[in-house]
């Protein structure tokens, strides 16, 4: 019940490990505003923890879509004080062939849409304080995948971004951090170990021998949203069980 009171957004939580993030944010306590372009706004949704999840529809490509998004978020429920930008899709191919399309529609989504969610969720963070900002990088933000440019390239820059943002949000009281799961058992993770060609591969350097889970993930952003992290700022922590690549 760590997070009893505080208000949450998580971008793309309504599915995959965005979803785990917002469960385990509400189990926490916390009432979880879980915000992706393919629902309708609902009402809560008590869960077991005591806090709530309620779908919100927003776009995080679009400026005003994510200005909304925060102050329906505010108007609500109060808050927010913890904003979790995870909202993000990826389009595999070789440079070669990638299109434009879909180079923007990565970076478009991954990176922009970060920068859209943090900007607008700033000042509300600062009035409700302290704030917290939990940004989602990869694996693939620190190493480099053939067939991934779009992907990684949009991972890596939103851990310099991250960095950049904790400095100058610090004296605002709003931490933020930063998110790289490795390989996980949810969403484009399980596309991914669905590839008979390439996990085989992938699955040899895991030092845990295991993909991770959604839940795994979810108590690492828990921890990053609640008063126990108060003096963790900057941080790119991963998620990975290990990996020898």
């Amino acid at each position: 019940m760590q997070l009893q009171g505080r208000t949450a957004v998580v971008t793309g939580g309504t599915r995959g490990l965005g979803r785990a993030v917002a469960q385990a944010l509400a189990d926490a306590g916390a009432v979880v505003v879980a915000a992706a372009r393919d629902v309708q706004d609902a009402q809560p949704d008590p869960v077991a923890g005591g806090g709530r999840i309620v779908q919100v529809k927003a776009d995080v490509t679009v400026p005003q879509s994510v200005e909304d998004l925060m102050r329906t978020a505010h108007e609500r429920y109060g808050g927010p004080h913890i904003v979790v930008a995870n909202a993000g899709v990826s389009r595999p191919g070789p440079v070669s062939v990638l299109s434009g399309e879909d180079w923007d529609t990565v970076i478009g989504t991954n990176l922009t849409g970060v920068f859209h969610t943090v900007r607008a969720a700033v000042p509300f963070l600062q009035e409700a304080g302290p704030g917290r900002v939990i940004t989602v990088s990869s694996l693939l933000g620190r190493r480099a995948m053939p067939g991934a440019a779009a992907y990684c390239a949009s991972k890596a820059a939103v851990e310099r971004f991250t960095e950049v943002c904790a400095l100058e949000l610090a004296p605002k009281d709003i931490t933020v951090n930063c998110l790289s799961p490795g390989f996980i058992e949810e969403g484009q993770g399980r596309a991914l170990m669905a590839n008979e060609v390439l996990w085989p591969r992938l699955r040899d350097t895991l030092a845990a021998g295991r993909p991770g889970t959604g839940a795994e993930v979810a108590r690492a952003a828990v921890f990053l949203a609640s008063a126990e992290s108060s003096y963790v700022n900057g941080a790119v922590l991963p998620v990975d069980g290990g990996v020898r690549w």
